[in-house]
């Protein structure tokens, strides 16, 4: 008589190594490796074909992976309940084994239904955390030593040998449409695959990172620059833990070595590490407080922006022509890439929030459908920070000029990306409506006047500010989720340490 599976139910966990759940179910029993491709979860509205695809490659080179060690990934198209109902009816369950996930409210959902069919069948879920989020965190206080334990923590060797299960399985990876998903064109996407994120972590800890401190802010440099790792730590064909081990050992490795390269390197690793604590300090936010992916923070915020965003405008932000050439240039190479530096993400909100005054979940998921990387605990934190719905955290309205002259000085970021205003004189590259042959150009005139429509909404937020209960209100939010290591104040505190609102605008993984 077989004895029952050991159900190992791969998620944003697409590696055999350091992948905890498998190897204590190899421990158990034989193991059925699982990936169940869920329609609900594609059909969401923050889903998009250029993150199956990253996925899809993932997926395929883990089966193999798995394939070498004697039983391939088995992938099911279908509800998850559904499914592992099918697989324990047919075979047995003796027990389910998966990462935690911090994801959005639809895998939140789809958790809870997964848990309750667990009960009801007997069936054992065995959830390991793989992040630094703590699942039910009663403090935030000594949160960040937590961190550093965990991720100092050994490595997980991937289980020695899976006993083969038969043929009977199902191992075909659907395609985007098979999903639903519509065409998505991202020609110049990163690869999918832990191949790919190993080499991407090499060359960034032996070549490309070592200026990271200073040219992660610039498009014109962050390509390059930052360690482009975010999409491999969103689907988990790296974990966190592996490269929180190489960045911290290639700091070590600078010790005593004074050189002026040596020091530029020290300096970039320590920016480098401290992004991953952000990483998860962002994520612990979600997962303490689901409902942000949704709703207001504060809510003093709720009615202050329209719920219904202005098709006109939402549609020109989206497209990149809203006239001002540094945030369009932005946008479409958002839409090529899939990516986007972090400083650039926040403008681009900032923006679409303030100038624009759209709703901050409608823009939201347009950006959530860009990003190949599209994490939901850190995009909802980091959309509502930068909109100034959080009540703790500094308003940052970006002025789009300025920062194409700060960021892109000699304008060969716009000219690459917004070809439309390539004659545009330098000095006017930025504010091609102030140019004399400005009228001959096939590119719009700005959308709205960012100086007027900035000091508007200043004075909207600022009018919420005073408003009576709302500094309490922020303090509770603050002790909730305001960051000890980083010396964030809580509401009314002074700090002389840079505040969460000005470290998070350089959270360049």
């Amino acid at each position: 008589m077989k004895r029952p599976l050991q159900v190992v139910w791969f998620k944003r966990d697409l590696r055999c190594v350091d992948h905890r759940p498998l190897s204590l179910a190899a421990a158990a029993g034989p193991v059925l490796p699982l990936y169940i491709a869920e329609p609900g979860l594609w059909a969401e509205p923050d889903a998009s074909a250029r993150q199956w695809d990253f996925a899809a490659e993932s997926l395929a080179e883990v089966q193999a992976a798995l394939g070498a060690l004697g039983q391939p990934l088995c992938v099911v198209r279908g509800d998850a309940v559904a499914v592992l109902r099918k697989i324990h009816e047919r075979h047995g369950i003796a027990a389910l084994w998966s990462h935690e996930e911090t994801g959005n409210g639809w895998t939140y959902a789809r958790d809870r239904a997964v848990g309750a069919w667990a009960r009801e069948a007997g069936v054992v879920w065995q959830e390991v955390p793989q992040t630094g989020v703590v699942r039910r965190l009663k403090t935030r206080h000594g949160w960040a030593r937590g961190w550093d334990r965990r991720m100092a923590e050994a490595l997980t060797a991937p289980p020695a040998a899976l006993e083969p299960l038969g043929s009977d399985w199902p191992t075909r990876i659907p395609a985007a449409a098979d999903l639903g998903l519509a065409s998505d064109p991202c020609p110049q996407r990163q690869r999918g695959g832990r191949a790919a994120g190993l080499a991407t972590l090499a060359s960034f800890l032996e070549r490309r990172g070592r200026d990271f401190r200073w040219q992660m802010s610039s498009p014109v440099t962050a390509f390059e620059a930052s360690s482009r790792l975010s999409p491999h730590l969103t689907w988990g064909t790296l974990s966190l833990r592996e490269v929180a081990q190489a960045s911290s050992a290639r700091l070590k490795g600078l010790r005593g070595d004074e050189s002026d390269s040596a020091r530029s390197w020290r300096a970039s690793m320590i920016s480098f590490t401290g992004r991953q604590h952000w990483h998860c300090h962002f994520m612990q936010k979600l997962e303490d407080e689901p409902r942000i992916e949704f709703a207001n923070l504060h809510p003093a915020y709720n009615g202050l922006r329209p719920d219904v965003p202005d098709a006109e405008r939402l549609a020109a932000w989206s497209e990149g022509r809203t006239g001002y050439p540094f945030v369009d240039a932005c946008m479409r190479a958002l839409a090529a890439h899939g990516w986007l530096n972090f400083r650039m993400r926040a403008m681009l909100v900032s923006f679409a929030s303030y100038q624009l005054w759209l709703p901050w979940r409608a823009t939201g998921l347009h950006l959530a459908r860009q990003f190949v990387d599209y994490e939901p605990g850190i995009h909802w934190s980091q959309i509502q920070m930068q909109s100034g719905t959080t009540g703790i955290n500094t308003m940052r309205v970006y002025n789009p000029v300025k920062q194409g002259h700060d960021q892109d000085p000699g304008g060969v970021f716009v000219r690459q990306w917004v070809p439309e205003v390539a004659d545009v004189p330098t000095p006017l590259i930025h504010e091609p409506w102030r140019w004399d042959g400005a009228a001959s150009l096939a590119y719009p005139p700005p959308i709205v006047d960012h100086v007027k429509a900035a000091a508007a909404a200043r004075e909207a937020l600022h009018a919420v500010r005073k408003g009576s209960g709302h500094r309490n209100t922020a303090s509770r939010i603050a002790e909730k989720h305001g960051s000890r290591k980083a010396g964030m104040p809580m509401t009314g505190q002074k700090s002389r340490r840079r505040t969460e609102a000005t470290a998070q605008l350089a959270l360049d993984l």
